[in-house]
């Protein structure tokens, strides 16, 4: 495709992610539908471009003050991810002059605000909550997120996965804490492999995978994913249990149930039940009350640990949304907790970075629930045998943040409920 084309498509498409009605993967997802023409480094330079004014969208709209013509013209050029040789193809003289001059300027001389592309609300909350090291995680949200596979036990040993990715070329090494996982370099075609094929693999955060394993689900239980979705720690938690016991999964959303049904029939589980659900106090839920070992609340959440993944959502929530989400998850743990029979562990999880959603939800439900005590993440993750479990333990929950611990946001906490 011709330079100037390509250049307007980007264009097209940063003018329909920034008007923030939708998720982000949504409109590039569906504006790739009608582009089927477009191969795939064309779709990567218009996807990654489309991030990257995204994760700067302050800096990048800054900047972009001084040029001239269409703003999401001059959004996409100095956010651009494809070839440069092919970006200089596309601009004229004073494009190319004005571009130069632009990318001189220093950001350390730019007002805070525009350096560290956060609203306002948002920022002051993780400043109060990490001090010194903002920066740092800032710098470590703008940076697109590793990929991390999740080795299916019950198929193949993370060894063999590992052998298997080096022999089609792909280079990959275990993950620093979970036993399960594996980081790949770069964002290589996956689906099409045959140890993908086979479930083998399954592509999960690590972050997601230490969820799983502090729950410690084992063979022959009961268990309950609560939050369900697309079923990626379901299938965790299905494989650590050896398929057997009885595996529930349930979310209020069918369509979100309906993601899981490829992936379970790849990965050889038959000890599975999802069921959508419409509700928390479901009456299926109230059948259950009091007979689960183990039950699992991934909440729904503002998913602001995922910003180097949907860096839409820092613009798309808002405090309003942050309080109406706690009241919901809330609502939600007391539900699941319900389920949970005495000597049962409950965990609740969220990938989000706000102590709001995280710590004072749980700190709440604790002091309302005498009946639950708090088992210590360390010691739960160290059994699960995840390496330096001590590192990612804070007043005995799970943090885990991506400057520190190179995963996606995520927060856990667990209580058994006493006999």
């Amino acid at each position: 495709m011709h330079p100037n084309a390509l250049l307007d498509l980007a264009t097209d498409l940063v003018r329909q992610v920034l008007k923030l009605d939708q998720p982000a993967d949504t409109i590039v997802s569906a504006f790739f539908r009608k582009h089927r023409n477009l191969g795939p480094r064309e779709r990567h330079s218009l996807a990654e471009t489309a991030y990257a004014v995204l994760r700067r969208r302050l800096l990048w709209a800054h900047l972009a003050q001084s040029g001239t013509g269409a703003l999401e013209r001059r959004l996409a050029i100095l956010a651009w991810q494809g070839s440069e040789t092919f970006l200089r193809g596309a601009l004229g003289s004073n494009e190319q002059q004005w571009l130069t001059q632009v990318r001189e300027v220093d950001p350390a001389s730019l007002p805070e605000k525009v350096r560290f592309n956060l609203p306002d609300w948002l920022a002051g909350a993780l400043k109060t909550e990490l001090g010194e090291e903002f920066p740092a995680l800032v710098a470590a949200m703008e940076e697109p997120a590793p990929l991390d596979l999740r080795v299916n036990l019950l198929k193949a040993k993370r060894e063999t996965v590992l052998a298997e990715l080096k022999e089609a070329g792909i280079e990959a090494e275990p993950t620093p804490y979970s036993p399960w996982g594996l980081r790949v370099e770069g964002k290589p075609a996956l689906q099409k492999l045959p140890l993908f094929l086979r479930g083998d693999v399954e592509v999960q955060d690590e972050g997601s995978q230490l969820l799983a394993l502090m729950l410690g689900a084992k063979r022959g239980e009961m268990v309950v994913d609560f939050c369900a979705g697309a079923g990626g720690k379901t299938l965790a938690l299905g494989a650590a249990m050896r398929n057997t016991g009885r595996l529930y999964a349930f979310d209020v959303s069918g369509y979100r149930l309906d993601g899981l049904k490829p992936r379970l029939a790849r990965s050889g589980l038959s000890n599975v039940y999802p069921a959508q659900i419409a509700h928390e106090r479901d009456e299926r839920i109230k059948r259950l009350a009091g007979k689960i070992d183990r039950v699992l609340v991934d909440a729904p959440c503002s998913g602001l640990g995922t910003l180097r993944r949907n860096p839409d959502l820092k613009w798309r929530q808002s405090p309003k949304a942050i309080e109406e989400l706690t009241a919901k998850q809330a609502a939600i743990l007391d539900s699941a907790a319900r389920l949970v029979k005495p000597g049962g562990r409950l965990v609740y999880a969220t990938c989000s970075l706000l102590r709001r959603e995280n710590e004072e939800v749980a700190l709440a439900f604790a002091a309302a629930h005498p009946d639950f005590e708090l088992l210590p993440a360390a010691e739960l993750l160290g059994v699960a045998q995840v390496a330096d479990a001590a590192a990612l333990d804070r007043d005995g929950m799970l943090r885990l943040w991506p400057h520190r611990h190179a995963t996606d946001g995520f927060f856990a906490v667990a209580w058994q409920r006493r006999a």
